[in-house]
Parts: structure tokens; sequence; C-alpha cells
């Protein structure tokens, strides 16, 4: 059984409110996820929830401000594109998640990793580049475009990405990109490249081939068990 509690902090001078799942046994390893272009979902609550049980605690964080998600392309383009384009912004806003997190006394800090969707896979990366004191970070169908600011190296946090060959926001030549950037810069990391699939396949009701974005059940099947094996050895 776990527990789950809201935990206000504060970004930019923005009330935010993240959701951590948790269990009674004393700090332990601790799992943040980032959300996608719409803000802290139910759908990220759930993914702390499976990872609660998998045995972490986890902690959906919130970028955007208290309560706010965007329903359509629109609003979520109006959410996000202000961070895409000050990346700078978005990185102290980034490390003051993980800051506001790690001064749960459920976490483990010295034992903390990180996850993101979509825009929260670019900022888990982000979070890499920047040197912020986690194990390591998995990015979902992520955006790969560097920030333009200096790296920390070399990366301490080992990285993973989990990545739709047809996925067009992050075509082959930034997945290439991707492998060249943490080569140079010291990293640990890993490419897992999956055929066939789009952008946004772990996301559950995903639809618009047209648009390159599509759930895909198998792949995001594989994506989860590859996971599991990840976070099992960054936070033993």
């Amino acid at each position: 059984m776990h527990a789950e509690r809201p935990v206000d902090y504060s970004l930019a001078g923005k009330a935010c409110e993240g959701l951590l799942v948790s269990h009674e046994a004393g700090p332990r390893p601790t799992v943040l996820v980032f959300h996608a272009w719409d803000g802290r979902t139910e759908a990220m609550n759930e993914f702390a929830r499976r990872l609660a049980g998998l045995g972490y605690n986890a902690f959906a964080s919130d970028i955007y401000g208290k309560g706010v998600t965007g329903s359509t392309t629109e609003e979520c383009q109006a959410l996000m594109n202000p961070l895409m384009g000050d990346r700078g912004r978005l990185r102290e806003m980034l490390l003051g998640v993980v800051t506001a997190a790690s001064a749960q006394p459920e976490v483990d800090t010295g034992r903390v990793a990180a996850i993101g969707f979509c825009f929260g896979g670019l900022c888990v990366l982000d979070l890499a580049r920047a040197g912020a004191p986690l194990r390591s970070v998995a990015s979902f169908h992520g955006l790969f475009t560097p920030p333009g600011l200096p790296t920390v190296t070399p990366v301490k946090p080992k990285i993973i990405a989990y990545h739709g060959w047809n996925d067009p926001m992050a075509p082959p030549d930034a997945a290439i990109g991707f492998g060249k950037e943490f080569t140079q810069a010291g990293a640990d990391w890993q490419l897992h490249v999956f055929g066939g699939a789009m952008h946004g396949f772990m996301s559950e009701g995903a639809n618009m081939p047209e648009m390159g974005i599509q759930y895909n059940e198998l792949v995001a099947g594989r994506a989860w068990r590859a996971l599991e094996q990840f976070l099992a050895e960054t936070l033993a």
C-alpha cells in the first residue's frame, strides 16, 4: 500500500502542486515524473502510481502552475512554447522541482531519478545537462534539441531515451545528434529506438497519425519493462 499527498512549491514566483506517492517505511529511492505539454494530468499521476507499484516513491511534478493543464493543441502550445523559448528559465524551474521534491522526508536524496514524456523528456535531459543531483534520467518520446546552455561535464546522471523511429518531432538526425552530444559530454547513455513507433507511443488515447502522434501498446510495454530494468540498476 502507498499513500498520496499533494506537495506545494513555487517556481519562478508561480504556485505549483505536485503529487507525492509514497510508501510508509522511511526515505526511499524516488522517481520524479515530468509531464508532457498538457501539464500534470491524471495520466502523469498514474505513472507515479505505477512506479510506486515497483517499490519506489514517486513525485508527479508540476511546471505550469497549480491546476493548470491544456486540453487543446492551442492551449498546450501556449503553455509549453514560452518555456521552450527560454531554456535558461526552464532549467532554473526544473532544478527547482528537484529541490522541492528532495526536501520531502519520504525522499532518499542520494537515490533520485527522473523520467519524462514528450516535453517532459526534454526536461529530464536538460536536468542531466545541468548537473542535477540525480542518479539517472529516462526520456520517453522526448525532444532532443540542445538548450544552447553550458553542460556540466562529465554528465553524471545515467541517461536512457526511448524513441520512436517515426517520430517527426525528433527525426533520425536528431537521434544521432543525441548520441554525439552525450558522447562528447562523457555521459553513460543509451538510446532505445522502436521501429514503426511515432511520437506519443506511451500516451494512451493518442491517435493523430497524420501528425505523427499515436499510442502504441506493444512499444509502450517494451519501453516500460526496459525502464524497470534501468531503474533497478541505477537506484540500487
